[in-house]
């Protein structure tokens, strides 16, 4: 069996970028070489980037948004409406709506979405934080949770956990397809998504 053709530093940033989603081995070979080609360029300044995010990213307490202040910029827009929820499983799809500007409210990121298989359960998703803040004055919780069987899975789920609390409950509707993620989906699709959104 022939050696691999780069040293252990050349491996090693090959085998981590092949971690990331939409990379296998392959396409983190072809990425590690541009790289190594535009050092200067590049990979120092990607680096250093990378450094500076690690250092400086938090995670916000209040809602699970990633930023580098705390609370996020997001929890503290007072132009926001303070008194809907936003519930998404991922910060990616946090950053999908607010790239299409369809909402105007707070967020909560839940960190997940209920799978068995998985074994993601209701403990393991930041629901104690949620119920705390309907519990602090929330009119209305709109679940955007992404349409595959996890996601509605967690969004009965999240149904039943607020029904006590008597707040407004509402869910995406028409443009998110049946195994859909919200983080491929275009502003136009989320934007209607938002619009038809209903009663629980």
């Amino acid at each position: 069996m022939a050696g691999s053709p780069a040293g252990p530093e050349i491996e090693r940033l090959i085998q981590l970028l092949a971690k990331l989603p939409g990379l296998g081995p392959r396409s983190a070979r072809r990425a590690a070489l541009a790289l190594l080609k535009k050092r200067e360029t590049l990979m120092e300044p990607l680096a250093s980037a990378m450094a500076g995010a690690a250092a400086a990213i938090k995670t916000c307490a209040t809602c699970g948004n990633l930023d580098t202040v705390e609370p996020c910029v997001i929890c503290r827009d007072a132009r926001r409406d303070p008194h809907v929820i936003c519930v998404v499983e991922d910060v990616a799809d946090l950053w999908a709506l607010e790239r299409a500007g369809v909402f105007r409210g707070r967020y909560h990121v839940l960190g997940g979405a209920l799978s068995a298989l998985d074994g993601v359960t209701p403990e393991k998703l930041n629901l104690p934080t949620l119920l705390e803040r309907v519990r602090a004055g929330i009119n209305e919780v709109v679940l955007a949770m992404n349409a595959t069987v996890e996601g509605q899975s967690t969004a009965h789920y999240l149904m039943d956990a607020l029904e006590p609390s008597g707040v407004r409950v509402t869910r995406l509707a028409h443009g998110v397809p049946v195994g859909g993620e919200l983080d491929y989906l275009d502003e136009g699709t989320l934007n209607a998504a938002f619009k038809a959104r209903r009663q629980m």
